[in-house]
């Protein structure tokens, strides 16, 4: 499935300036950022009055995301078997979900999330699958749904609903993930006063909530939500978040979510654990570039403009077009991503003090 700015209409001289630039060491990007540099960014959280955590975000080049959580209490579906432990006071400000038995008793059921992009309908390829994505990290380590159990009759039903206010000018994944990573962080659930299996009765003290995602630094922290990050390769360049122009010469799109290592998960080294690894990757999907549907330059060889020879049909001019691969004339990418690619792409978003550990430290830095 293609990003929408497969409709850039670009010629095939200024598609070969833009990848010769993509392809130097270090590569000269259309805006002058760095290879992992991100867009500049305007973000705010609390927006919403109605909701329970709100957010927006507006990157520079004018794309702009609202996304609303909203949680509502739901009776829970009773299967035998099913949460047959017992419970000790379920109270959110009290013990990790580990400690107060709701460790593991969470459903993906529980989480539902809608996008909503402009000129988009609801059943199209690219509202479902960014949902799903998102959705798909979000529900990867199982912390988010296991906030949500009350007891083993009812629970939380969180709505997150994800509006794209302006035009898709680029892939908009980036945007309304890190849009829906501040509004869970700013997501705030009222505190539970009622006991064990007691229909749940809450306090009206807004003030006394609490957060669905505790900030680092509580006695009762989480790892924060996840970050979906869009990464393009061209040449040996690998560049993250890429503008509209640099989607268009990509020869590989990566959409890959990071999060943080729950305290649990450690590695093991000669048989001795270590200590856990501060990010890890949830999620990875390659997405088809709109680079391949680009039309592609025409050598001077085959140009009876300028002394060629023009090849008589299509199917001639496509294998001579193949064999002559003449350099600064475009030509749209073929092939799949190596292995290679995406290992280096993982490293470089997931080692200490990479592109997802800047990401996430600025993000913590928006003021709540």
């Amino acid at each position: 499935m293609p990003p929408p700015s497969q409709h850039l209409l670009l010629s095939p001289a200024e598609l070969a300036y833009i990848h010769s630039s993509l392809s130097l060491s270090p590569p000269v990007r259309p805006d002058g950022r760095s290879p992992t540099q991100f867009r500049p960014l305007v973000a705010e959280t609390d927006i919403l009055p109605g909701a329970n955590g709100s957010a927006r975000i507006c990157f520079a080049d004018g794309t702009e995301a609202i996304v609303g959580a909203k949680a509502e209490v739901e009776k829970s579906v009773w299967r035998p078997g099913q949460h047959n432990v017992e419970l000790a006071d379920v109270d959110m400000a009290d013990d990790a979900a580990a400690d107060d038995g709701r460790g593991g008793m969470g459903e993906n059921a529980w989480v539902e999330m809608s996008v909503e992009i402009p000129g988009y309908r609801d059943d199209d390829p690219l509202p479902i699958f960014l949902a799903a994505m998102l959705t798909e990290a979000l529900l990867a380590d199982g912390q988010l749904r296991d906030r949500l159990f009350i007891n083993r009759r009812f629970h939380w039903k969180l709505y997150i609903d994800i509006l794209l206010l302006s035009a898709p000018l680029s892939y908009p994944l980036p945007l309304l993930s890190l849009t829906t990573h501040l509004a869970l962080l700013s997501t705030r659930l009222p505190r539970l006063k009622s006991e064990r299996d007691e229909d749940p009765l809450f306090d009206d003290d807004w003030a006394a909530s609490t957060p669905l995602y505790p900030r680092s630094g509580s006695a009762h922290a989480i790892p924060r939500p996840p970050v979906t990050l869009l990464v393009v390769a061209v040449g040996a360049n690998v560049i993250f978040d890429p503008s509209k122009e640099e989607l268009a010469v990509a020869e590989a799109v990566i959409a890959l979510s990071v999060g943080e290592s729950s305290p649990a998960i450690a590695t093991t080294v000669a048989g001795k654990p270590a200590a856990p690894q501060p990010l890890r990757l949830l999620a990875i999907r390659t997405i088809d570039p709109p680079s391949r549907l680009t039309p592609p330059g025409v050598p001077n060889a085959l140009n009876s403009a300028t002394g060629g020879v023009a090849p008589t049909s299509s199917a001639e001019a496509i294998a001579l077009r193949e064999g002559l691969q003449a350099p600064g004339v475009w030509t749209p990418p073929r092939g799949g991503v190596k292995r290679g690619l995406v290992a280096r792409v993982i490293k470089l978003a997931t080692q200490e003090g990479g592109v997802a550990e800047e990401v996430l430290a600025a993000l913590e830095a928006v003021e709540k």
